[in-house]
């Protein structure tokens, strides 16, 4: 019951393909959920890693999908558990009537609904003495940024419920929101590509990633599973890995 075990949502691209990456060369196995598998970690790792294609958008999937007992099947043999909460999307992007409910309905469940599911059901699995949730929070769920107002709500709401878990204390499981810092990432290229009129503050972001000020995706994944596997994880819900690091 020494094993190591993760579940990373979002693992096909961006941080998330980065935070499987690192586990899988520290010799943890990972579960990856995500719509679309990651073929590179798949060839590179084989049976270590296993991929559940899934929408995590569509939140009766992901619920039939949690009672199915495939999720109690992988933590079985495992004596620490890691959930990492990456998956999320940027979009609806705009001022409140540029935004279409379809689109915030969307980003409430990828953003909230599915770790919040997610957290419940990992709680639950098996028979695990060392459970670790880790939310990927943003600067944004604590500072509010015109245009981005789904998505500063959507992860204020996971800092929160990070706080209101640690309440609970539950034995054996720990938590914490964490904000990851700015990421060259597939999220910075979206924000760039978007108009002034959606985002006021485009031409700063891309200002940043063409003066090298971007945080390259596996330099904070590093640092990151070094938090989740270190002793203090969780002893503060909500944190930010750029003052973990100074």
């Amino acid at each position: 019951m020494n094993l190591t075990k993760a579940i990373v949502s979002g693992h096909s691209r961006g941080l998330g393909a980065a935070i499987a990456s690192e586990l899988l060369e520290r010799g943890i196995p990972v579960l990856g959920l995500a719509r679309h598998g990651n073929a590179a970690l798949a060839a590179e790792h084989g049976d270590k890693l296993a991929e559940v294609t899934l929408d995590l958008a569509d939140s009766a999937a992901l619920a039939a999908w949690l009672g199915g007992g495939a999720l109690d099947a992988w933590v079985a043999d495992a004596g620490r558990v890691l959930l990492v909460n990456n998956a999320g999307t940027l979009q609806p992007m705009g001022p409140l009537p540029l935004q279409e409910a379809a689109a915030v309905a969307r980003a409430v469940a990828v953003n909230v609904a599915a770790p919040l599911m997610l957290a419940a059901a990992f709680a639950q699995a098996g028979q695990v003495p060392d459970r670790r949730v880790l939310h990927v929070s943003s600067g944004a769920a604590r500072k509010p940024y015109a245009g981005w107002s789904v998505y500063c709500a959507t992860k204020a709401a996971l800092d929160h419920h990070a706080r209101a878990v640690r309440e609970d204390a539950t034995p054996g499981l720990r938590i914490c929101a964490l904000a990851p810092g700015v990421i060259d990432t597939a999220m910075q290229g979206e924000i760039r590509a978007t108009s002034s009129e959606r985002f006021p503050l485009r031409d700063r972001f891309a200002e940043m990633q063409a003066q090298g000020g971007l945080t390259d995706p596996a330099e904070c994944a590093m640092h990151l599973v070094d938090f989740l596997l270190d002793a203090d994880f969780g002893r503060e819900p909500v944190a930010d890995l750029r003052e973990l690091m100074q």
